[in-house]
């Protein structure tokens, strides 16, 4: 697919170049000269797309140069012969003996964390009133005034009656 693109890429590039000597020999012909030539806005278009499209051109040949040296590399891995099983193993135990040097530090950290969590419950935190559930601050106080008023007019009728 790489390559089609890198067709596509190409002709386009032709296309525009075509354009471009169009223009500018259509320019040349009507007396005007290169300061002017510079300004004309298809020509500036014309230009910017044949720059656009050298950078896409780039960056495809770039992906297929890495690709040709991934490839290298890969057959160069499979070209050697595999590693003795003594060899294989010995990897196997540098790997499993790092994991357990890492389990000491945790355990280490572990404890240092437990002798500042000692000093911390000195200071107990202030506990804060009970909201229901989805209410801002503002709301909490909000309905407790109008339980109250509530309250007040419901003892109101009680003792007039």
């Amino acid at each position: 697919m790489g390559s089609r693109k890198k067709e596509a890429q190409e002709r386009q590039k032709a296309y525009f170049e075509r354009g471009l000597e169009e223009r500018l020999s259509f320019l040349s012909k009507k007396g005007i000269e290169s300061p002017g030539i510079d300004k004309d806005t298809l020509v500036k278009k014309l230009r910017a797309n044949i720059r656009a499209i050298n950078v896409r051109l780039k960056a495809i040949a770039d992906n297929e140069k890495r690709t040709e040296e991934l490839a290298k590399i890969k057959a160069e891995k499979a070209a050697l012969p595999p590693l003795p099983k003594d060899q294989q193993e010995g990897k196997g135990k540098k790997s499993k003996q790092a994991p357990e040097e890492g389990k000491e530090k945790k355990k280490k950290k572990e404890k240092e964390k437990g002798q500042d969590q000692e000093k911390k419950p000195e200071k107990e935190p202030e506990k804060e009133p009970e909201k229901e559930k989805g209410q801002t601050p503002e709301e909490e106080k909000k309905p407790e005034k109008k339980k109250e008023k509530k309250k007040e007019k419901k003892q109101e009728p009680e003792k007039e009656g």
